[in-house]
């Protein structure tokens, strides 16, 4: 048996997420292009960087220029604080009022809508005698969190008055930012709260990956760029040109296996693929418990020596097999699900479209099991 095992790979496993950190750097500098003169540039690292791992992350982001961190719970922000990473952060989901001691006391900053948050903030004060640090989220058509726009101007102003409270910012979100109209009108009604408010000192952020692209009159001192960090696109309006960026992830699985079937035999389970001629298989230790979806059987391609090759029979929940007749192949070569391999590129984008959903799903799909590598 013959290996091919890549020195730099520290896992005990023939399968891998690799990052390339080079590809963030160029990302980084893309978007601080679109960015208004003076305005600091802010991170979405939630769900693990959107798969990519943010621990790891982090720092490149930061020696890049980017200024603020964001999660979506103090769980996130605090093992980012346990990495040694100082830079401001912000939870952007709701945090329970029982927790807002400790994000006080490592300074980690919260989103607020609530009478409730107020409370907690005080209560967290006169413990710990650290002002919390918040920035007042604004519902104006997500309807998910946030203060209504009715009642934003007084909120903020009450807050405004707290001496227990440090007030650093106010924000909201585009439900639809690949829509103009929609996403004007949701504009509309931040601005009519964040021009009734003393803003002096504060952060404002409105814009997503997709709106910093899109809508340049948008008055902000702050962008919150997310999925585009990783070089995947989001939806834009119709007309916008894209820009460049470059896919961070790939996945990487080692032959475990390789044999010949006859003509007629079944691959898998369900035997939902019957060889057509007599076939080599070769196998890789990725399946669906790595977050790679059985709806993906028989629909995908690996890439192999810089060709595509076609994978055969239901994706496992641990394995997944490939038809590699006409390959060169040996236990132990390199099959890329994700990624580039000589002239050959497979997107995140391209599965997506397979199962109807969006690039963020499946990068954060990618589960814990599979063992970052970072490269330049």
């Amino acid at each position: 048996m013959q290996f091919n095992r890549a020195s730099y790979l520290n896992t005990r496993r023939d399968a891998w997420v690799e990052i390339n950190l080079d590809s963030i750097e160029k990302n980084i500098l893309e978007f601080k292009k679109y960015l208004k003169p003076g305005a600091k540039l802010f991170a979405v690292v939630k769900a693990d960087a959107y798969g990519h791992g943010a621990v790891m992350i982090a720092p490149i982001l930061l020696a890049s220029g980017v200024d603020f961190l964001g999660v979506a719970s103090i769980d996130e922000g605090m093992q980012l604080r346990e990495a040694k990473i100082e830079a401001p952060i912000l939870v952007l989901g709701a945090v329970p009022v029982w927790a807002v001691d400790w994000a006080a006391t490592n300074n980690i900053s919260i989103s607020v809508f609530s009478d409730e948050h107020i409370e907690a903030c005080r209560l967290s004060y006169e413990k710990t005698k650290i002002k919390p640090k918040v920035h007042v989220k604004i519902d104006t058509g997500m309807n998910r969190i946030g203060v209504r726009p009715d009642r934003a101007v007084e909120y903020i102003k009450n807050i405004q008055k707290c001496d227990f409270i440090e007030l650093e910012g106010i924000f909201t979100h585009f439900a639809s930012a690949e829509e103009e109209d929609r996403t004007e009108e949701q504009y509309k009604k931040f601005r009519s709260v964040v021009d009734n408010v003393d803003t002096k000192g504060l952060l404002i952020h409105c814009c997503n990956t997709a709106a910093v692209i899109s809508y340049d009159y948008m008055e902000y001192n702050m962008a919150r760029v997310g999925i585009g960090i990783y070089g995947l696109q989001p939806d834009l309006p119709k007309g916008v040109v894209a820009p460049v960026l470059h896919q961070a992830i790939s996945l990487r699985g080692r032959i475990t296996n390789i044999h010949k079937a006859e003509k007629d035999e079944g691959v898998s389970y369900s035997h939902t693929f019957i060889t057509p001629a007599p076939t080599k298989i070769a196998t890789i230790p990725i399946g669906y418990a790595d977050g790679v979806s059985r709806k993906l059987s028989n629909k995908i391609y690996g890439i192999i020596n810089g060709r595509k090759v076609k994978q055969i029979g239901n994706i496992t929940m641990d394995q997944m097999m490939f038809d590699v007749s006409g390959c060169d192949v040996n236990d132990g070569d390199i099959i890329t699900l994700l990624g580039q391999d000589g002239a050959e590129f497979i997107s995140v984008d391209e599965w997506a479209n397979i199962l109807g959903t969006i690039n963020y799903e499946l990068t954060c799909a990618l589960k814990v099991r599979l063992a970052r590598v970072y490269t330049r």
